[in-house]
């Protein structure tokens, strides 16, 4: 008698899988969310002068910047390029050891953040790989006299940075063990 075929079964998914697909989750909606508040942002502000929120708490100000944060660099925007795509590579490779929900959402945040400036740098005037990145929010003065000009995209690589050494501190690993402290370590010995 000849074998009945058996129907194909779905493989079980990874347990990398849901926090793979969180972290894609953050970063399409961090990207998508930059990009936005760009875009309305240039429309908005472009020629004005800056516009005060919250008694001066806030500025919004449409700044272009050609550096990294601080405007550090601003005679190495094709550096600054090149290392967000080796960011982007980094975080893409890494993703398939992830286990953890934490470091989903850190990386997602950096993930985010680094295409949306990513996308200025290439897409923006003065032209690809040159390309400025636009910044909106300047808090406490106008100008970046107290605090630099930023973006979406930076507060969200800058939340991400945060939480990863949250997550490095309290032994929180990316594929989701959690590493004993010296003090767990020592009390075990």
């Amino acid at each position: 008698m000849p074998d009945t075929p058996v129907p194909d079964t779905p493989a079980p998914e990874s347990s990398a899988a849901p926090r793979v697909r969180l972290l894609a989750l953050l970063a399409a909606l961090i990207l998508a969310a930059d990009v936005v508040t760009k875009v309305v942002g240039v429309a908005a502000l472009q020629g004005r002068e800056p516009v005060e929120l919250l008694g001066g708490l806030v500025y919004l100000q449409l700044v272009r910047n050609p550096g990294a944060a601080f405007s550090l660099a601003t005679g190495y925007t094709w550096v600054l390029t090149l290392i967000a795509v080796a960011v982007v590579v980094v975080i893409i490779r890494v993703a398939r050891k992830l286990r953890s929900t934490g470091w989903a959402i850190a990386l997602g945040l950096i993930l985010g953040g680094a295409l949306g400036n990513l996308a200025d740098r290439l897409f923006r005037a003065p032209g690809p790989l040159q390309g400025h990145v636009v910044d909106l929010v300047s808090p406490f003065a106008p100008d970046g006299r107290v605090f630099p000009v930023f973006n979406l995209a930076d507060s969200a690589i800058v939340c991400g940075g945060i939480l990863l050494v949250l997550l490095a501190l309290t032994g929180r690993e990316l594929d989701g063990t959690r590493t004993p402290s010296k003090e767990q370590r020592t009390a075990d010995e």
